[in-house]
């Protein structure tokens, strides 16, 4: 993993890599080397067994204020190609973080806009400051929040997402919970103890366990309860319960003792 990147900083500790997104002079708005970036990180750290939990953060006032407006000027006059590329590229960043195996927690202390509401969509858990606003801007530019609408809609549900996708409407911290866009709310003080809560109960889980999970609610998620579906789950608990993983969490708890996952 690089040491230096030009939008970005890294750090591990205690097998949590934070992240944080590094252009705060313009609100960590993104742009090519941005979203080039943030594919490269995430992508190296998926494949580290060292890296148990994924913290994504903003420097300054805003967590991500969507994409560069520079940028945009620039790819309003491109053609039609050049376009694609930079939409795929967005979009493939988007993915890698929302399949990365490991859970993945966004730490949303003031503006997450457009993009940056995508960002915050794609990880599993999402805790915002009582300061922090979101919204889908992208109407307001004449374009759509396309990349990011998979994330967004397994958020808040499309019925939410038709209102807010069309009005652009500013969307506060307390709003955003109630819709299902963050899990929780601290005020700014308290914002990093209740991330810090969160990672504490996300180390006591198995890892290997934690990656089945997130691929479980994947192949379960809006399918019809019938006998497919049954035998699947079936399948997926009964190979779980066969790994090492499995026999090493259950003989912790009979022995009263913690996991070898979470260390000494």
């Amino acid at each position: 993993m690089k040491l230096k990147y030009t939008t970005l900083e890294t750090e591990i500790t205690n097998q949590t890599a934070t992240v944080w997104l590094n252009r705060p002079q313009i609100h960590n708005a993104f742009n090519e080397v941005m979203i080039s970036e943030v594919l490269e990180i995430f992508t190296e750290i998926g494949k580290r067994d060292d890296i148990r939990i994924v913290l994504l953060r903003g420097r300054g006032k805003s967590f991500c204020a969507g994409a560069d407006l520079n940028w945009m000027r620039r790819a309003a006059n491109n053609g039609i190609d050049e376009n694609l590329n930079d939409a795929r590229a967005l979009a493939g960043m988007l993915r890698t973080l929302a399949e990365m195996k490991k859970p993945t927690i966004a730490r949303v202390q003031g503006a997450a806009l457009g993009g940056g509401m995508g960002l915050a969509s794609a990880c599993d858990i999402a805790v915002a400051s009582t300061k922090a606003v979101f919204a889908t801007s992208e109407v307001k530019f004449g374009i759509i929040p396309s990349a990011i609408s998979p994330y967004v809609l397994r958020a808040i549900s499309a019925r939410q997402a038709t209102r807010y996708f069309q009005t652009a409407e500013r969307i506060a911290a307390d709003r955003a919970r109630e819709i299902g866009l963050v899990h929780e709310v601290a005020e700014p003080e308290a914002l990093d103890a209740k991330v810090a809560e969160i990672v504490a109960a996300l180390m006591a889980g198995g890892p290997n366990a934690q990656a089945a999970a997130k691929d479980l609610i994947r192949a379960v998620d809006h399918q019809p309860v019938n006998q497919t579906l049954v035998e699947e789950t079936a399948h997926r608990i009964a190979h779980l319960r066969a790994t090492p993983e499995a026999r090493e969490g259950i003989a912790a708890f009979l022995e009263k003792r913690q996991p070898n996952w979470m260390g000494e």
